[in-house]
């Protein structure tokens, strides 16, 4: 019997024209239209193939999910109305919403979210683990299907409906068959909004027109749950890679909305008249420094645990962050603070008191024989270059011979990806930051990954961290899952395959008309409005 569940230096420069800008080639009235500028340029729009928060983002404008996590990361459903879960846990009942469209004005069908779904689990992690368990998805008619499973799969709502890449957006079927790791050719969405494509000048301007058939759900929005009300004809991204530029921009009232404005430049604009800055993310980013795990002398955990006492996580955010201490926080450990699974299990390994020379003489009792570490580092970004600096520094005060090789992101990446000795061209160490939502849990937990070379860069090794993470994938409740991730966070103590550096908060800066922007870590489109 099934159980059924409802659910229902910049700062001189930031005054320059923007006039050079594109200009949209439809003329709206300003009320009807957000100008935003975005962390980055929309290099790829399928949210399937690539994993970049901007193509995330754009995924959010145009296509919708089965379930959506609200404010307090719990699943809810987004498209489904109703879902059934019986057969002691071996079979999921979904049923659509009525009147879901895609921009084509065809219906969403069962087919539709099918075929999605098997796209999405070819490239994502949490969604690997699905069809690892699964048997098979089967249509039970235009409306409904079903997940039959071979073994329970309690986070099946929170697969389908997770935010961090990648996300499993609902596709038209002939898109949605496209073959995972090529790229689709048609933006067809679900979703709120709809990609006009033929306006599309990737590195300037993507624009967006207002899907005037989407049916939100009759519910106040929280995070990407609830409904979601367009309430703009058009929104345009307009690219701005120089700071002073952008600033410029919402000093002028030419731009609504800036996503990431610099940290130098936020008293500028607390000052702007007309312009305000807001704090709306509560997971921020993850700052943390990995290591090469397969070759000397980081294979070496003795190494890797000896470094443990001396560091100290306010060193790392003062440098890249700044003074402002309500942008950074510290005693941060495995998982992101304000997410459910934060835990304070060994944390004192942290944030007890610090002692460099414990950390010297542990080094030295380690077998360190004095090789090279290389530690590389991206100038074209001013805040993990300011991490990488600390983190080399501490490195050669307890006594490692460390080579520092700063390049730009694009040099560091392709170096990053070389799995050599550092004599035939890899790499020690770097440092570089998550997006807090991916620290969350052990699902979207990158450098927990025990997969060795199947894994994030660096390459760890570990049985018993994936042991632990499939616990968590298997486990029945919140409680459970909490006690899990502390025996993750100890075994993190003992095997470090990363050190927590702390935790950044992005503001926004959006002009003072703008209103109703939903708390979440990334921009979503729908509740904002644009007062006279």
């Amino acid at each position: 019997m099934l159980r059924r569940q409802l659910l229902a230096g910049a700062a001189a420069a930031a005054t320059l024209s923007t006039s050079g800008l594109p200009r949209p080639a439809i003329a709206q009235t300003a009320a009807r239209t957000l100008r935003f500028i975005p962390e980055g340029n929309l290099q790829n729009p399928d949210p399937i193939w690539a994993t970049t928060t901007v193509a995330r983002n754009f995924g959010y404008m145009v296509w919708d999910t089965l379930f959506g996590v609200n404010e307090a990361m719990a699943p809810t459903p987004q498209m489904v109305e109703a879902y059934e879960v019986g057969d002691a846990g071996l079979t999921w009942r979904m049923r659509l919403r009525d009147g879901l469209t895609f921009h084509d004005n065809t219906p969403v069908r069962s087919a539709d979210c099918i075929a999605s779904v098997k796209r999405w689990m070819k490239r994502d992690g949490f969604g690997q683990r699905l069809e690892a368990a699964l048997n098979e998805i089967r249509a039970i008619d235009d409306r409904a299907f079903e997940f039959k499973l071979k073994k329970p799969f309690p986070l099946l709502a929170l697969a389908l409906g997770k935010p961090t890449a990648n996300v499993c957006f609902i596709m038209p079927e002939r898109m949605a068959t496209t073959d995972a790791y090529k790229q689709i050719d048609e933006y067809t969405g679900s979703g709120p909004y709809r990609f006009l494509r033929e306006q599309w000048v990737p590195g300037a301007l993507a624009t967006f027109a207002r899907n005037e058939a989407y049916v939100p759900r009759q519910e106040a929005p929280s995070f990407v749950a609830g409904g979601k009300v367009a309430n703009f004809d058009r929104i345009e991204w307009k690219v701005m890679p120089d700071p002073a530029t952008a600033a410029g921009a919402m000093q002028n009232g030419e731009a609504d909305w800036w996503q990431t404005p610099s940290p130098d430049l936020l008293a500028l604009l607390r000052k702007a008249r007309g312009v305000n800055v807001d704090l709306l993310d509560k997971f921020g980013t993850m700052a943390v420094m990995r290591f090469n795990m397969l070759h000397p002398p980081f294979d070496n955990v003795k190494l890797r645990r000896a470094i443990l006492p001396a560091i100290v996580q306010d060193d790392f955010m003062a440098a890249a962050i700044g003074s402002e201490t309500e942008l950074f926080a510290t005693g941060v450990g495995v998982f992101t603070p304000g997410s459910p699974l934060a835990n304070t299990a060994g944390l004192d390994v942290l944030t007890g008191p610090r002692d460099l020379n414990k950390a010297k003489r542990l080094v030295a009792e380690s077998g360190y024989k004095g090789e090279r570490v290389v530690f590389l580092a991206p100038t074209d970004y001013p805040v993990l270059f300011a991490y990488c600096q600390v983190g080399a520094d501490l490195l050669r005060k307890v006594g490692l011979n460390v080579d520092f090789q700063a390049s730009d992101w694009g040099t560091m990446i392709n170096r990053r990806n070389n799995k050599g000795t550092v004599d035939n061209g890899g790499w020690s160490a770097f440092c570089t930051s998550w997006e807090g939502l991916n620290l969350a849990d052990p699902g979207a937990h990158a450098p927990i990954g025990g997969q060795g070379e199947k894994g994030w860069f660096g390459w760890y090794s570990s049985q018993r961290m994936e042991d632990l993470r499939s616990a968590w994938f298997d486990a029945p409740d919140l409680a459970t899952q909490k006690k899990v991730a502390e025996q993750i966070q100890l075994l993190t103590w003992e095997e470090v395959p990363f050190y927590p550096l702390g935790q950044a908060f992005q503001p926004l800066a959006r002009r003072s008309n703008i209103e109703g922007i939903v708390k979440a870590p990334f921009p979503l489109f729908w509740n904002v409005k644009k007062t006279a």
